[in-house]
């Protein structure tokens, strides 16, 4: 799971060509479980995967969008998402040109996305969801945090840089120490037990 210079289509793609891919856990990430009540009722799930997340939102009620850059996890989410009749609508697209979805959203979820980007990619992607978002629509991120020990794996991402990426026209109503679960067993993706160390920021579009 090293984060390298292998282009990022095809070193995900070897991921879900693999019998699991690290984070595919079968289930939503506890974080996002937790703060359910928060999140609005247009739900933009960006870096869906295999639609674990976005097929739990659209059973709570929520009307869901998932989008994602690669063809094989948005496949097994629609498979998924029609074995449990459940509608959530899945896209094939690169979450840095989210801005040109015509549908406004309450609220945008993000579970493992943003710490795969460069600095530039990063940029592209706050720019592309400020473009997307509405003043008050909410976006909740959770990604690897510095506090995770190694560098293997994803990008670790600093409580700062958080706030700097989404400084200007945005409102950081939280960030907290979180957890990121992944499938145990895979080598090169072992982490702290328990989770790997992380960060869940609740932000505002402002």
């Amino acid at each position: 799971m090293t984060h390298d210079a292998v282009p990022a289509e095809q070193r995900f793609a070897a991921y879900y060509a693999a019998p699991r891919a690290p984070w595919d856990i079968g289930r939503p990430q506890r974080a996002f479980t937790e703060a359910s009540e928060g999140i609005g009722g247009r739900v933009l799930d960006s870096g869906c995967g295999t639609g674990d997340l976005a097929i739990w939102l659209a059973e709570q009620g929520r009307a869901v969008t998932g989008v994602d850059f690669l063809e094989p996890p948005l496949e097994a989410a629609r498979r998924k998402a029609a074995e449990r009749a459940v509608p959530v609508n899945f896209l094939r697209m690169d979450a840095r040109d989210l801005g040109s979805i015509p549908e406004r959203f309450d609220a945008v979820t993000d579970c493992g996305l943003f710490h795969t980007f460069d600095d530039a990619g990063r940029a592209a992607y706050v720019r592309a969801l400020a473009a997307l978002l509405e003043p008050g629509a909410r976006l909740f991120v959770l990604c690897f945090a510095t506090e995770e020990p190694g560098t293997h794996g994803p990008r670790r991402v600093a409580e700062h840089e958080l706030r700097d990426a989404f400084h200007a026209g945005w409102e950081i109503e939280s960030i907290e120490p979180s957890r990121f679960e992944v499938v145990p067993g895979i080598v090169g993706a072992e982490f702290t037990a328990g989770g790997a160390r992380a960060w869940f920021a609740t932000i505002r579009r402002a």
